[in-house]
């Protein structure tokens, strides 16, 4: 990894490099807006390394993913981007494999599922920037008041199984809460709410060989849970699941109006500068075994532009701890890197404590398989169907038999 010195051969005066560089900004206004990270990072990499200049354009992300494809199409893409997904770009041959581009101490120091995440056909070409997981986010004071949780209950509620939320959830109701259980399964991100209850009940997206399995029996029983013992029973609220967006269910939690919700980690500051105070468990099983938790990356790679070695020096740069770190800080996200992963484990300050939990998660956690070329439309199918599924008299096998024939016509895997 570099140390901060020296600069690389023959990158000096008349050879000057210039990397462009696309990222995605994190912030939500001006004043802690990404761009400053990035044109500090820059900065340092720039001052270690005179031969190299690195030129960053940060854009929201609601358009740098298409900003991105834009350049693409026009024949000049940037050297490395920082966005959504990467497998378009690797499977059309654009994209240099992380082994052409870092060291060997950055390329073994992700995480493996996020290493494995960024992968097509078994090589990697995607590389995680920054990640989060989801917990079970519960109200303590509705929880109090219920009486799921004793008063004098210093460790907090631990359901185990989805018949410790079923039976939480029925407490709640009949305290009147509004929304015992808050399940968000409208256009926003049903994929990732669908993938948490699939994962906590013994299933998933796709198999150990990765081939889709969206219609395991596991993925229809975690369904039909949702359909006859939450939806059924009158315990998500007078919002229909599948019309419900997360945001709206995170700001009704930040209202005191919801019991319980799974959520990621933006939910901390928004529900402690309301005032509300919760709780944080991870997502319980079916059976109260334990299974993966949900994760969720983004990424970043670097074009076939003829700058593989200094692109490769940059993001080695971009991975070192103390820059990994400070990213995710000032965020709220997790690292991608075991090395970052034990600078915050080892951290105090801030919110680092709460934060904790998600990053306990993160090792074991799954990804949604976005080395797929096909993943796109099977997450938009899902974002389109999946709420009828849960609906009193839905047909949870039908919809997911219909979404997963789509996928392996798609995937080309009939």
């Amino acid at each position: 990894m570099l140390t901060g010195c020296g600069s690389l051969p023959g990158l000096s005066g008349d050879n000057e490099v210039t990397l462009r560089v696309v990222a995605a900004d994190y912030g939500d206004s001006p004043q802690n807006s990404s761009s400053g990270y990035w044109q500090d990072l820059a900065a340092g990499f720039q001052k270690a390394h005179p031969g190299v200049k690195v030129e960053v354009s940060v854009y929201s992300w609601s358009e740098v993913d298409a900003k991105v494809a834009a350049m693409v199409k026009a024949g000049k893409a940037p050297d490395i981007a920082q966005i959504g997904a990467y497998a378009d770009y690797a499977e059309a041959g654009k994209l240099y494999t992380a082994e052409e581009l870092l060291s060997v101490q950055t390329e073994a120091d992700f995480l493996a599922p996020l290493a494995d995440a960024g992968k097509v056909k078994r090589t990697q070409y995607g590389m995680p920037f920054v990640a989060s997981t989801r917990l079970l986010f519960y109200n303590e004071k509705l929880l109090t008041d219920a009486g799921v949780l004793g008063k004098d209950a210093k460790g907090g509620w631990q359901p185990k199984s989805w018949s410790d939320l079923e039976a939480a959830a029925k407490k709640l109701k009949g305290a009147g809460v509004q929304t015992p259980f808050a399940l968000p399964l409208g256009r926003e991100e049903a994929q990732a709410e669908t993938m948490m209850w699939m994962l906590a009940g013994g299933g998933g997206y796709t198999d150990n060989e990765e081939s889709y399995a969206i219609d395991s029996a596991e993925n229809v029983k975690a369904l039909e849970f949702l359909r006859d013992k939450l939806v059924g029973q009158g315990l998500t609220g007078p919002a229909e699941p599948g019309k419900l967006n997360r945001q709206d269910a995170f700001d009704a939690f930040t209202r005191g109006e919801v019991g319980m919700l799974n959520g990621h980690p933006t939910l901390i500051k928004q529900a402690a500068a309301k005032g509300v105070k919760f709780g944080m468990v991870e997502m319980p099983t079916a059976d109260g075994t334990d299974h993966p938790t949900m994760g969720v990356a983004d990424w970043v790679m670097a074009f076939k532009n003829g700058h593989r070695k200094e692109s490769g020096k940059f993001l080695d740069y971009l991975y070192e701890s103390k820059n990994v770190t400070t990213f995710t800080n000032k965020y709220d996200l997790l690292p991608v890197t075991t090395s970052g992963y034990r600078a915050m484990e080892g951290s105090t300050g801030g919110s680092a404590a709460q934060l904790r939990t998600f990053l306990t998660a993160l090792p074991n956690a799954r990804l949604y398989p976005v080395g797929k070329k096909s993943w796109a439309g099977v997450s938009e199918d899902v974002k389109t169907n999946i709420g009828k599924a849960v609906q009193p008299g839905g047909h949870p096998e039908k919809v997911l038999e219909d979404i997963a024939t789509s996928a392996r016509t798609a995937d080309g895997n009939r």
